[in-house]
């Protein structure tokens, strides 16, 4: 438990220093500052393979899969991958909802700081129950594995549909049961009208993006699920991408068109997962095979966007 407890406080005190230092006053977040934000908390996220290395190896965390110190680094690395790659759809819904409530640029990382403190308390939830699944109940994998399979097919035969958070089902149950306002007050979440306490902009934004996470969520963590079903290594994973989310997200919310073929990297992750959980009592893959097929899929997919951006160009 001691573990779990500094991680978590280790977790609240960045969140911390975020809001209430480097993010005191609102501003826009540039490029160069996304950028440098998305390197520290990559660099954080890959470093800490090195601190799961040395608590699997000295036996302060409990080992309930009796895992090897490298298999729980590489266990760890491959659900950190899954859980980024399954981000970006989340990044391109959160510009579109932005976007739909004309949040200003300057108040967006407010929303999302808030966004993510409770997306962090859902995923944790739902590992909580999908580990006691698996765990209890071991034809899990089977239904885990088909509900992948069946997203990734999803996800090529259905035309995308725009997303219109003002017609979602949230929005408009949010209005029946709190008033809403259209103006904003700097970044408050209510505001005052004619003795009415009205929800902002801000506020609806956020219930959204939180909503439309647990959504996310629903995929992200049946696919780490099928890496490792050791608690710490799923929640610690997940944590580490949700965090690096919001940087990235200011990085990208403007370049996401150019990786237009990262949605096929996507369908290939989930069926690899999927067939991964169905098989898990029959055959176990490699740890190498999967971090290795997870890194390959996303690279192809990146490149492949790239000279397809390149060949357009030209023409």
């Amino acid at each position: 438990m001691m573990v779990w407890i500094i991680f978590l406080l280790g977790i609240l005190s960045f969140l911390a220093l975020d809001l209430g230092v480097f993010n005191k006053n609102a501003h826009v977040i540039s490029v160069k500052e996304a950028s440098m934000w998305t390197t520290i908390w990559v660099t954080l996220s890959l470093l800490f393979s090195f601190v799961v290395h040395w608590l699997y190896s000295s036996g302060n965390i409990d080992n309930p899969d009796a895992l090897q110190p490298t298999e729980a680094s590489m266990k760890y690395l491959t659900g950190y991958l899954i859980e980024l790659s399954l981000s970006i759809d989340n990044i391109f819904v959160i510009a579109v909802i932005f976007g739909s409530f004309k949040i200003p640029q300057k108040y967006q990382h407010r929303v999302l700081f808030w966004g993510i403190l409770g997306a962090i308390v859902f995923r944790a939830l739902m590992i909580f129950f999908g580990v006691a699944l698996i765990k209890k109940f071991s034809f899990t994998t089977y239904v885990f594995g088909a509900f992948l399979i069946f997203t990734a097919i999803r996800m090529v035969v259905s035309k995308e549909k725009p997303f219109n958070p003002k017609k979602s089902f949230i929005y408009r149950n949010l209005r029946k049961v709190m008033p809403i306002t259209s103006h904003m007050q700097g970044q408050k979440f209510f505001i005052k009208i004619k003795h009415i306490t009205a929800a902002t902009p801000l506020f609806i934004a956020l219930v959204v993006i939180e909503f439309t996470d647990i959504l996310f969520a629903l995929d992200s963590v049946p696919a780490i699920l099928a890496i490792t079903s050791d608690p710490f290594l799923v929640f610690s994973s997940n944590i580490f991408a949700i965090l690096g989310l919001r940087s990235m997200y200011f990085f990208l919310a403007n370049m996401l068109n150019r990786f237009q073929h990262l949605k096929y990297s996507l369908v290939a992750i989930l069926s690899f997962v999927g067939v991964k959980l169905i098989l898990a009592h029959h055959y176990t893959f490699p740890e190498w095979l999967s971090l290795g097929f997870i890194g390959l899929s996303l690279l192809i997919g990146i490149l492949a966007s790239f000279l397809d951006k390149n060949s357009n160009n030209k023409h």
